[in-house]
C-alpha cells in the first residue's frame, strides 16, 4: 500500500514522501480500516518536525486522525461490522491507504456526517470538548481565548452555547473577527487594534473573566492572563507562535492566578468512560445537526503533501486541509 514516511525529522514539505509499504493485517481486538480522508493538525507537522512531546523512531510514518471503512476485523472484536465507516483520533501513520487501529477508540459515524466533518471528529473537537470541560465552568461564566478562529477556538465557543458559558474571544487581525461572525460567532475582538481592551469591556462589562486558554505563547499568553479576574484560571493548550510564556508577574501574583497544561494525551486516558461517551454523543449530536461546524479548506492527494503542508501553515485559512490516500 502507499504510505507518507519520513526518513528524518524536518520541514514536512522536505521530508515526508510517498512509499509502498506492506499493508498491515489485523491482530486480536484491532480492525483493519482503508482510509477515505485524514486532516492535516498542527501536532501532525510538530512530529513530523520533531518538536512535539511524542518523537517517533526513524523512518516513520505519519498523521494521526482519519474516517475509513472496515475491511477486517480481528479476533474478539464483536461491535463493528466490515464495511462500516468510523472515524479513530489516535492512530499514528493514519496518512496511509490503511490503517491498524484498536476496534475499542474507533468511533461509528452515523449516516447524517459527511467524511469531511467525520475525518475531524475526533482530535480536534473531542480536545474542545474535553477543554471546555477541564475549565470547570457554569452557566454564566465568562471566559476568554485566543487564537479564536482556530478549529479548537470555533468549536470551543460554538460548544459553550449550549452549555450557558460566554466567550471572549480574541484574534489577530480584524478578518478574523468576520470569519466567526460567519460561523454565528460574535463576542470576538482583535488585539491589532489598539483599542482592542476598551472593546472587551464592551462586550464583557463589570462581569468578572474566571478562566482563560492560551494557544499562541509569547505576549499573547499575557493579554489573556491581563483580562482574567482575581482567582482566574489560564489553560495553556498550544504555542502557535512561542513556546515562552511573558506573563506579568504582577497578574500572577496579586490575582493568584493559577496556571495549568492541557495535552490531551494525558487528559483522555484519564477520563472514564462514562464521561468520554457522554462527550462524545454531545460532539456527534452537534454536528450532525448543524450546530457545530467543521470546514474544510483543501483536499490534497498524498502525492501531493509538499503543498498540503505548506497550505495547512498559510495564515488565514478557513478550514482544515485534508489528505485523500
Amino acid at each position: 500500500m502507499r504510505a507518507l514516511v519520513q526518513p528524518r525529522f524536518g520541514d514536512p514539505a522536505e521530508v515526508l514522501s510517498v512509499q509502498d509499504v506492506p499493508a498491515p493485517e489485523p491482530g486480536p481486538g484491532q480492525a483493519l480500516v482503508r482510509v477515505l480522508l485524514s486532516p492535516i493538525h498542527n501536532h501532525d507537522l510538530w512530529t513530523v518536525r520533531g518538536s512535539y512531546g511524542f518523537k517517533p523512531e526513524m523512518p516513520a510514518r505519519a498523521g494521526t486522525e482519519a474516517v475509513g471503512v472496515v475491511e477486517a476485523i480481528g479476533e474478539g472484536v464483536e461491535h463493528l461490522e466490515v464495511g462500516q465507516r468510523v472515524a479513530t483520533g489516535g492512530s499514528f501513520g493514519a496518512w496511509a491507504e490503511l490503517i491498524v487501529a484498536p476496534a475499542a477508540g474507533l468511533v461509528p459515524v452515523p449516516d447524517a456526517i459527511s467524511d469531511e466533518a467525520a475525518s475531524q471528529l475526533v482530535s480536534m473537537p473531542f480536545s474542545a470538548i474535553a477543554l471546555l470541560d477541564f475549565l470547570e465552568v457554569s452557566e454564566g461564566d465568562w471566559i476568554v481565548q485566543n487564537a479564536a478562529n482556530g478549529a479548537v477556538g470555533r468549536l470551543v465557543a460554538q460548544l459553550a452555547v449550549a452549555r450557558g458559558v460566554r466567550v471572549l474571544g480574541l484574534v489577530r487581525r480584524a478578518d478574523g473577527v468576520t470569519e466567526l461572525s460567519e460561523h454565528g460567532i460574535g463576542d470576538v475582538v482583535a488585539t491589532d487594534d489598539d483599542g482592542w481592551r476598551d472593546r472587551v469591556r464592551e462586550i464583557v462589562g463589570d462581569a468578572p473573566i474566571v478562566a482563560g486558554v492560551d494557544s499562541v505563547g509569547g505576549s499573547a499568553a499575557g493579554d489573556v492572563v491581563s483580562l482574567l479576574a482575581e482567582d482566574g484560571l489560564l489553560v495553556v493548550f498550544g504555542a502557535m507562535a512561542s513556546p515562552t510564556l511573558e506573563i506579568s508577574s504582577g497578574d500572577v501574583i496579586f490575582k493568584q492566578v493559577v496556571v495549568k497544561g492541557f495535552w490531551g494525551s494525558k487528559v483522555f486516558p484519564a477520563m472514564d468512560n462514562e464521561k468520554r461517551a457522554r462527550l462524545m454523543g454531545e460532539l456527534v449530536s452537534g454536528i450532525a445537526g448543524g450546530t457545530l461546524t467543521l470546514p474544510v479548506e483543501k483536499v490534497y492527494g498524498l502525492d501531493e503533501i509538499s503543498d498540503a503542508a505548506c497550505a495547512s501553515a498559510e495564515p488565514g485559512r478557513r478550514g482544515k486541509v485534508l489528505l485523500r490516500p
